[in-house]
């Protein structure tokens, strides 16, 4: 495992050269394929070394994290071209890419790296965000995901008096006796998936982050909270046999009612990122029927979505430096000025609405599945929660690129190759992964 670390640890002296972008963007591109190719398929934990070791789970999500790391540096092209401290820039990337890393891997120390990601992503928001207001969004994100982490960190000390260790596999439920204790545990990650009711810190990070932010909090950032509840799961099983239905229920309707806000959004990105709260929803309420359909089913989607909302943070950047907006009663009929970039947008779209053959279908039908044998009767909810999904997703696309467009925009040049490229990288291991659907049902 420490090879891995060690290559991006090694990467971080290359950002004191003058022209280092193309050389880290490329090594980064290479330890992505490296990573790949050392594909681990087990149910159990290998590749262990000091403090580190993988799983099924956190293979698949340390390979997403490499990716949209190095996708991130391909959409940041502007940072470089523009000057504007991408030395800088590139260093609080490959930062974030070895938190990420170690929060995946890490078998102990879960808790440390979980909370040291969100300074990079702070300084990211603060450092090359678009508008004033990104200070308040920056301390929304840290206050909302701090406080809620605080409670975590008192349990995590209780866990280890019990039993003298933090590592993983070795930990037994002991906590199920006192409410407080599953209580604080899984509040922590409940309001980094976010969970509705909790989620205002995500749509105001958005908005206010550059496309690099945006696509490692779409991408990466909101993985973790699902992560966490399926390590933690374990030591509170007793409790959540008794209470998780209140986590699944809000859950479900949370992510209804957000489906509602999403019809009303006029700014693209707060509508991407009101569209995760709902299909994050649909994770938590996965992960808290503690099946097996579930567990895997909240993977694929947490694999799918990474990519999709990533991608469709990317076309609405591309339009962004275009025409200075992201409203979409500025942008409409895009169809007409960049043709080609409307199939992106629709191959992207399809695939936020689980349409075939993208693996949010898969992670979507095993959710449903976990969720309808925990109770038929929530099949109420989730009938509107994949029906808005996609009138929400339906809604975005037409408005974008049809109607008749606004005359300032003539001056709206095509895509480059750069943003082809990066939207193909995001389109195919989507589309791809589908056809390897038993790899997530082992």
């Amino acid at each position: 495992m420490l090879k891995y670390l060690l290559m991006t640890v090694f990467l971080t002296p290359l950002c004191l050269f003058s022209n280092c972008w193309w050389l880290v963007h490329s090594l980064m591109f290479l330890s992505s394929f490296v990573f790949m190719v050392c594909v681990y398929s087990y149910a159990d934990l290998n590749m262990i070394s000091y403090y580190f070791g993988i799983d099924y789970f956190s293979f698949s999500l340390i390979l997403l994290s490499f990716w949209i790391c190095s996708l991130m540096i391909t959409a940041s092209g502007s940072v470089y071209l523009s000057s504007y401290h991408s030395n800088f820039f590139i260093f609080m990337v490959l930062i974030l890419m070895i938190m990420l890393y170690c929060s995946f891997s890490s078998l102990s120390s879960f808790y440390i790296f979980f909370e040291a990601s969100l300074v990079p992503t702070l300084l990211l928001i603060l450092g090359w965000g678009y508008q004033p207001e990104r200070l308040q969004a920056g301390v929304y994100l840290i206050f909302y995901t701090l406080i809620a982490s605080l409670p975590l960190l008192l349990v995590l000390f209780k866990v280890y008096d019990v039993s003298n260790s933090l590592y993983f596999p070795l930990l037994f439920d002991f906590g199920s006796y006192y409410f407080m204790f599953y209580l604080f545990m899984i509040l922590a990650f409940l309001v980094k998936m976010p969970m509705f009711l909790v989620h205002l810190w995500l749509p105001s990070a958005h908005v206010e982050a550059p496309i690099s932010g945006s696509m490692i909090l779409a991408g990466v950032l909101l993985k973790l909270g699902g992560y966490g509840i399926f390590r933690v799961m374990k030591i509170i099983s007793y409790l959540g046999l008794k209470f998780n239905y209140f986590w699944l229920s809000l859950g479900l309707s949370g992510g209804v009612i957000v489906s509602f806000i999403c019809f009303r959004q006029v700014d693209l990105k707060s509508l991407i990122a009101y569209s995760s709260v709902a299909h994050m929803s649909m994770v938590i309420g996965g992960l808290m029927t503690m099946n097996w359909w579930g567990c895997m089913g909240s993977l694929s989607l947490m694999i799918g979505h990474g990519l999709c909302s990533s991608g469709l943070f990317c076309l609405s950047n591309i339009i962004y430096e275009r025409l200075g907006s992201r409203s979409l009663l500025i942008n409409k009929g895009m169809i007409n000025l960049m043709p080609s970039m409307a199939l992106w947008w629709f191959l992207l779209s399809s695939s936020n609405m689980a349409a075939p053959p993208s693996l949010n279908l898969v992670g979507e039908l095993s959710l449903l599945n976990s969720i309808m044998s925990w109770s038929s009767f929530s099949f109420l909810v989730l009938i509107f929660l994949s029906f808005f999904s996609a009138v929400y997703t339906l809604y975005m696309y037409s408005y974008s690129q049809h109607g008749s467009y606004y005359s300032g925009v003539y001056t709206c040049s095509l895509g480059y190759l750069r943003e082809y490229h990066l939207l193909f990288l995001h389109w195919l291991p989507l589309n791809i992964l589908c056809l390897k659907g038993e790899y997530f049902f082992i």
